[in-house]
């Protein structure tokens, strides 16, 4: 038993000690393995799973460890889809239309990969894509004598209507693939796909959103949405173990989609493909449905929306805090971003190397990005945050400033 949850031997499903009534913040912080004497304002980066949901983890595991032969042929193919169902559900999905993998960059790259891209042809990013995204759009381009083509995105600000516009703009019979984040992850910006889907669907041109951040944080339809291919995280704001993700295809998109490892479902079809690719730990999709389970009893949508309005509260208090810019504040999501007072050279590397100082020498985890107008720091707000934690946390960067001033 862990706190007020404990993890039912039956089924793994995180179940509910004594009152319904969940006080959030620092009263739930005992769910958590979390090492509390950091703090942890980050959990966009890479989630933070609950106790309950590892031991239901742990369960399936001893499962598979008891006899393997019996798990992995007559066990996990069928909780692998009754997982798959249950997510679909949250997500307003078919199971047949839900494939596992380990992240959302793995799903971008199956896309990517299975696409049969020329020279002359065109693959459509935009300016805040994220990094290892764009990295393989970029591999995949170098192969095959494709180009990029980069759609501005503005931010601070992030306006939905110029961004179609722009992008509407960057369309012609040469382009094979558009790639639009659902949110941003070096900005955090909400971004319109459901328009982005629209304008390319009307031009013909096939579309892939990474919604990396999107399930668990904001509301995700994917029958609404209705992309060709969309990617998203479990582990991220759904508190899922890591390395559980999820690929979305359109059903006339999945013939020809193949995961980056070929294994003896090959062209077997789009499920015997991705939900078998050689040997492997599944456990961590096989705890999707105790994951749902314990966000649903957080409040579900309600902690979705009292999460986004804690980032609210501490995106305007560290802007005020520093008089600078609060970047995203249109964009109702659990991150905020908020540009910090730092003097002389904006880089990547300058970003990285202060964000381990804060690491190493103020025990404080919160990711400092690099934009060309200064260094800016993005805060996540989840069920165990709470103001008091983004109070500290404008101490702890008063503290980073001043000696990183004194050092130069």
């Amino acid at each position: 038993m862990h706190g007020l949850f404990r993890t039912d031997e039956k089924d793994g499903g995180c179940q509910m000690d004594g009152s319904k009534t969940i006080a959030l913040g620092g009263a739930i912080r005992a769910e958590w393995p979390l090492d509390w004497s950091k703090l942890t304002v980050n959990h966009g980066a890479y989630g933070a799973t609950p106790k309950c949901v590892l031991a239901a983890q742990e369960m399936w595991r001893d499962r598979m460890e008891a006899q393997p032969s019996i798990f992995m042929r007559s066990i996990l193919p069928d909780v692998l889809r009754t997982n798959a169902g249950a997510l679909g559900s949250f997500l307003n999905a078919d199971a047949q239309d839900i494939v596992f993998v380990d992240n959302a960059t793995t799903g971008c790259n199956a896309v990517l990969r299975s696409l049969d891209f020329k020279p002359g042809d065109e693959i459509v990013l935009h300016g805040q894509i994220y990094g290892a995204v764009g990295k393989t759009a970029r591999y995949v381009a170098g192969r095959t004598g494709a180009s990029i083509v980069e759609v501005p995105l503005a931010f601070p600000g992030g306006d939905a209507a110029a961004f179609i516009e722009a992008l509407g703009a960057r369309l012609n019979d040469r382009t094979r693939l558009v790639i639009v984040d659902h949110i941003t992850s070096p900005s955090a910006l909400v971004l319109p796909v459901e328009a982005a889907v629209r304008l390319c669907r009307d031009a013909g041109v096939p579309i892939l959103i990474d919604g990396a951040h999107g399930p668990g944080q904001i509301e995700v339809d994917l029958k609404a949405i209705d992309a060709d291919w969309y990617v998203g995280n479990c582990h991220k704001w759904l508190a899922a173990p890591k390395g559980c993700a999820f690929l979305w295809s359109r059903r006339d998109r999945q013939v020809g989609l193949h995961p980056t490892t070929i294994s003896h479902g090959f062209q077997q079809g789009y499920l015997s493909e991705f939900d078998w690719t050689g040997t492997r730990d599944a456990t961590a999709f096989l705890a999707i449905e105790t994951a749902l389970a314990f966000h649903e009893k957080l409040g579900g949508m309600a902690l979705r929306r009292r999460n986004a309005d804690l980032a609210h509260q501490a995106g305007r208090l560290l802007a005020d805090h520093f008089g600078t810019a609060y970047g995203n504040e249109a964009h109702p999501v659990a991150m905020a971003m908020v540009r910090l007072p730092f003097s002389g050279a904006t880089s990547a590397e300058r970003a990285l190397a202060l964000r381990d100082r804060l690491l190493d020498e103020f025990r404080c985890d919160a990711p400092l990005i690099a934009h060309p107008d200064g260094i800016w720091v993005r805060v996540s707000a989840h069920a165990y945050n709470e103001i008091g934690d983004y109070e500290r946390l404008a101490g702890i960067l008063d503290r980073l400033i001043r000696t990183d001033r004194a050092a130069d």
